[in-house]
């Protein structure tokens, strides 16, 4: 399972931890990082167990769960940019009058009101919450969807497919096996995304890639590579340095 099945799967109180349990590691629901258990790992003088590990990893890579999701998409988070950047603000325990200075904004009422609206987005969420858990309960038939990647840059009715449907179209696109030849790029949004998707999932996550190791993964599958490539990173899976000197899984 892939870091962004766990992360979309994961507990409420793992997610605020930032990390999963798992049997013989912990895993960052984050970017993926696993850290090993029963190891004693060294870090700038002092010794961390594994659980220790991680929460340092988190504060190191992440600076915080909170600004991690607080730096996710808008789509995912439902909030306008002007509100992440105030809510940031408030967990970094900034007064109203300081936010007011901050923002340059005319009163403090003002922010109050930020306050007030989003607590009322707090009560929207936990009451869609409770009742998706409970549509969850009633229909233990509901056939799962495609998870979105955290990265993504456009949300939307593309993701609108079942992993019944993925798995179909990827052995119709790939009939050898993905990593092999693709019989055509497709131009429906929602089959762009599962065969970008699986592509994707061919690279390490803890690798960068120069443009021609890219190129090697992507060439055997179509001709039109650099065609892919684009793709990849205008939908978010893939990340690069402005140059094209490395490329890497974004997490």
């Amino acid at each position: 399972m892939d870091v962004n099945e766990l992360f979309w799967q994961a507990p409420i109180d793992d997610l605020k931890k930032g990390y999963i349990d798992q049997a013989t590691h912990f895993t960052c629901l984050l970017c993926g990082e696993k850290v090993e258990k029963g190891i004693i790992y060294p870090q700038e003088g002092l010794l961390y167990e594994a659980e220790k590990m991680m929460q340092h990893h988190i504060t190191l890579a992440h600076h915080s769960v909170f600004h991690y999701l607080n730096g996710l998409n808008k789509k995912m988070t439902g909030l306008t940019e002007h509100q992440s950047h105030i809510l940031r603000l408030f967990y970094e325990g900034k007064s109203d009058q300081e936010i007011k200075e901050e923002l340059e904004i005319g009163s403090a009422t003002t922010i109050r009101h930020h306050r007030f609206a989003l607590k009322e987005k707090e009560r929207q969420a936990k009451t869609l919450m409770v009742m998706m858990e409970l549509l969850k309960e009633q229909d233990q038939k509901e056939e799962p969807f495609v998870p979105i990647h955290k990265t993504a840059t456009m949300v939307d009715d593309r993701y609108n497919v079942t992993l019944t449907e993925e798995q179909q179209l990827l052995e119709k696109l790939f009939p050898t096996g993905v990593g092999k030849e693709l019989v055509r790029f497709p131009k429906r949004e929602k089959q762009k995304i599962v065969v970008l998707r699986a592509i994707a999932n061919l690279f390490d996550q803890e690798k960068h890639y120069t443009e021609k190791e890219l190129n090697e993964v992507i060439k055997p599958m179509y001709e039109d590579y650099v065609h892919i490539r684009r793709y990849l990173i205008e939908y978010g899976f893939l990340d690069r340095k402005a140059d094209g000197s490395a490329y890497w899984v974004k997490k």
